[in-house]
């Protein structure tokens, strides 16, 4: 066996692998949007719901109590929702990291060392992921406050 074919074979291997790798992390790119969208109409969704709540509970003729629970209700399932999406999103930066190495190893063997540096801790106020994180905690956070602070006080 000549080393020219294994050679061919392993070159090859080396691209598939590094299209294999390029393709999963825009996967993940694409994902964060996804699970940023799911949020934003469950969040709005939810909060939609409790301001109904609010809004109407004397028309429907349910006690303050009860409304001030449906609306505390609704603003956990938020919380929670939050939560999830803040988790998938976290778990979606270690996925595309983890490519990110394996991308840095591929190329630091088919090309040569150094090749392709790997991403920087300290580079993350420049992700858009950061951004997101904030975007869904400050805003998870901001309906609490709204509503212990204006709407609870209110239903009385």
């Amino acid at each position: 066996m000549t080393t020219e074919p294994q050679s061919t074979a392993v070159a090859d291997f080396h691209l598939e692998r590094y299209k294999y790798i390029l393709q999963q992390l825009h996967a993940s790119n694409e994902n964060v949007y996804r699970f940023l969208a799911i949020y934003q109409a469950l969040a709005t969704t939810l909060a939609g719901g409790a301001l109904a709540v609010f809004v109407g509970y004397r028309k429907w003729e349910i006690s303050a109590e009860t409304a001030r629970a449906g609306v505390i209700g609704l603003l956990c399932l938020i919380t929670l929702v939050a939560a999830f999406t803040t988790l998938l999103i976290f778990v979606g930066i270690l996925n595309w990291l983890d490519y990110r190495r394996e991308e840095c190893e591929l190329t630091d063997e088919a090309v040569r060392p150094g090749f392709r540096k790997p991403p920087r801790h300290r580079n993350l106020v420049r992700w858009y992921e950061t951004y997101i994180i904030l975007f869904i905690v400050v805003s998870a956070v901001l309906m609490w406050v709204f509503a212990l602070t204006l709407v609870l006080p209110e239903m009385n």
